[in-house]
């Protein structure tokens, strides 16, 4: 089990539950379209949020972010250091950064005094895009080996400081290089880590990438906080984490959506009527499954496990519950009588 840390009120490793993370595509500064941002993030079930920091400007944002916003913040710094210390100074309540990159001892120094001062995480997050140049020679490109080496020399400076509140993360583009790491670095240390597949691209793609990335390591006991990374409205990464969290068994509230591939038997217009159900039943928190399917004939006990479902027919379909057929609606009132049942649950 890897060691307990703190973001904010939001416990990581150590046991808790696997947190979902996201991070704003706002200008930092922008203060009122990030607390925004963050506002609709939350509700859609994020947990913790990162901000980039990548000058002056958005680190005298922080606090004022902080002050609107209820989830944790975090922070994302790239080599100035001078920056970290005003955003830790600012109440952010993690630090996104790699302290091989920020200079000579004395600024590790001074990042660890003050994160260590208001119990404030550091995340050091190796990217298989940015991996030091040495390593890349030593190893003779990315491997696992060469991105944990890079994590732990990370966490080593960070440590001659006395500084060990740590979470770390591997990411690659790679889904086999980013499993094969984490896999790796999930050997050699107990620090809580944090799952991604780095620009893992459109939903159309980047969904099957972490999927199978983060969905496959978490099944294997391995991961503590994950983020999805979509070119795309960052709420879709909240809900891609939400879905691959509830596929690993990790998480029950919410509705598992059940739905046929569609056959020849098929009279009803499926696919759009399963994606409007899909987009009804988003916010429902109830741990239910329901059930979308094709074929009056089948479909019903094909699903009988669900809690409650529909199955069409030609010009109208069935209402049914645990395979026991409630009642027969037209195709137009299909949807809204399964709403109803689902309200009743």
């Amino acid at each position: 089990m890897t060691k307990r840390l703190y973001v904010g009120k939001v416990a990581v490793g150590g046991g808790a539950a696997v947190s979902i993370q996201s991070m704003c595509n706002t200008r930092t500064d922008d203060v009122a379209a990030t607390v925004a941002q963050i506002h609709a993030l939350e509700s859609a079930g994020c947990e913790i949020i990162r901000v980039a920091v990548p000058d002056e400007a958005a680190a005298q944002a922080v606090d004022k972010i902080k002050a609107e916003i209820s989830i944790p913040l975090i922070v994302d710094i790239h080599f100035n250091y001078k920056l970290a210390l005003m955003c830790a100074e600012r109440g952010a309540d993690a630090i996104r950064i790699n302290p091989g990159n920020i200079g000579g001892g004395e600024r590790v120094k001074a990042v660890a005094d003050a994160c260590r001062a208001r119990n404030i995480p550091i995340r050091i997050g190796v990217n298989g895009g940015s991996l030091e140049k040495e390593l890349r020679a030593k190893y003779n490109g990315v491997t696992a080996e060469a991105l944990v080496e890079s994590a732990m020399g990370h966490v080593k400076l960070l440590n001659r400081f006395g500084f060990d509140d740590i979470c770390i993360s591997v990411k690659c583009s790679d889904v086999p290089l980013t499993i094969a790491a984490y896999r790796l670095l999930s050997e050699r240390t107990d620090y809580p880590l944090h799952l991604g597949v780095t620009e893992a691209g459109t939903p159309s793609m980047g969904l099957i990438k972490s999927a199978m990335g983060i969905g496959g390591l978490l099944c294997m006991g391995i991961g503590d906080t994950v983020r999805v990374t979509l070119t795309a409205d960052p709420i879709e990464e909240v809900y891609a984490a939400k879905k691959i969290l509830r596929a690993a068994g990790l998480r029950k509230e919410g509705v598992n959506l059940i739905a046929c591939p569609t056959c020849g038997r098929t009279r009803i217009d499926l696919i759009p009527l399963a994606e409007e159900a899909e987009r009804r039943l988003r916010g429902c928190g109830k741990n239910i499954t329901v059930a979308v399917m094709g074929c009056a004939v089948n479909g019903p006990g094909e699903a009988s496990a669900a809690d409650i479902g529909i199955a069409g027919g030609d010009g109208e379909g069935l209402v049914f519950r645990k395979g026991q057929i409630l009642c027969k609606v037209p195709e137009a009132r299909l949807l809204d009588a399964l709403m109803e049942e689902v309200e009743k649950l």
